[in-house]
């Protein structure tokens, strides 16, 4: 009977793991929940990870270091009910042969269905005049203040051909936009099979009236919308970031806002949640959201239900859906 452990903490569980979900875990293996999530050497999870041959992790899970792998010999899988499995595991466990799966491809369902939302609303000037309206407290002139506005042959730019990226393509398709992509790693086949035009970043961030980061939070990425590139952008452009907040240099994004020249719609921030004394909180010119655009409520449910899959084909044999390959970790984890 194959092994299965639960390491994840019980909040998340609660959320993720529904009583049907637990059932078909249990159909598969016999399961176990770890007691603890944040200390994989304590004597009794210990135990658990010397016989474990899946671990189920999910948000909250400390990292599996090597040391931590060195007690579990059995290990052939490690099923992340999350996105990024950045903070659990490093790359060399692919050294050790252990298979690695992650939701990011799930979760990026919500994320892009939010920032459509949010690229429908900005283009169409909903959020903008919503505010005058309200100051006004009275009638306005929406054909005046309107005029540029509205979600027909505008050009997107998308950020990163990520999950999350790819996903906000498709979405997008059935609208009057041009979409434009930058994503180094992008090769002019994929891009026309994706239908989208290639560019620099400093084209895509001159040209598009809508800017969206898809980024994964890499070494080479922390930054990379600094005050020059935020220079680049056209007056009344919007910036959305869904991604990582640390993409984004957060001194220069809050200057370049305080001017008023360019919009923004800001899900995630660094720190995770800004300063009390922080310009977002208070600019017009800034819808911001407790990062909410990932999997959230109903929707974790999801999360949970795809990872039990995904553990009842790895006990079966059979190949993961979800498997993220040492070069995915590298470029897109």
């Amino acid at each position: 009977m194959t092994e299965i452990l639960i390491l994840m903490p019980s909040s998340h569980q609660a959320l993720a793991i529904t009583p049907e979900a637990l059932g078909r875990l249990k159909s598969s293996g016999r399961v176990s929940v770890a007691p603890t999530a944040t200390d994989h050497l304590r004597a009794d999870v210990r135990e658990l990870l010397a016989t474990a041959e899946i671990v189920l992790t999910g948000t909250g899970t400390a990292e599996l270091t090597n040391e931590v792998l060195d007690v579990a010999p059995r290990l052939r899988a490690i099923v992340h009910a999350a996105g990024t499995v950045r903070p659990i595991v490093g790359e060399d466990v692919y050294d050790r042969g252990i298979q690695i799966s992650s939701q990011s491809p799930t979760n990026a369902l919500p994320v892009a269905e939010y920032t459509l939302a949010m690229i429908l609303l900005e283009l169409k000037g909903v959020r903008a005049i919503e505010n005058i309206y309200r100051a006004a407290r009275a009638e306005v002139d929406v054909d005046g203040l309107l005029r540029d506005k509205g979600a027909y042959q505008r050009r997107v730019g998308i950020i990163s051909a990520s999950s999350i990226g790819r996903r906000m393509i498709e979405l997008l398709r059935p609208f009057d936009l041009e979409v434009v992509v930058y994503d180094p790693y992008l090769t002019t086949e994929e891009a026309q099979t994706l239908g989208v035009t290639s560019v620099d970043l400093d084209t895509l961030l001159e040209s598009s009236d809508l800017v969206s980061i898809h980024a994964p939070l890499l070494p080479q990425t922390r930054g990379m919308i600094g005050a020059r590139e935020l220079s680049l952008l056209r007056d009344g452009a919007v910036v959305i970031n869904t991604s990582r907040g640390a993409i984004v240099d957060q001194d220069a994004f809050a200057r370049e806002l305080q001017t008023g020249r360019i919009r923004a719609v800001i899900d995630v921030t660094d720190p995770e949640v800004p300063t009390a004394s922080s310009p977002l909180w208070t600019l017009d010119n800034v819808v911001l959201t407790p990062h909410v655009a990932g999997s959230r409520g109903l929707e974790l449910h999801r999360i949970g239900d795809r990872a039990v899959d995904e553990v009842q084909r790895f006990a079966r044999g059979d190949e993961l859906e979800f498997a993220v390959t040492r070069t995915r970790y590298a470029t897109n984890a």
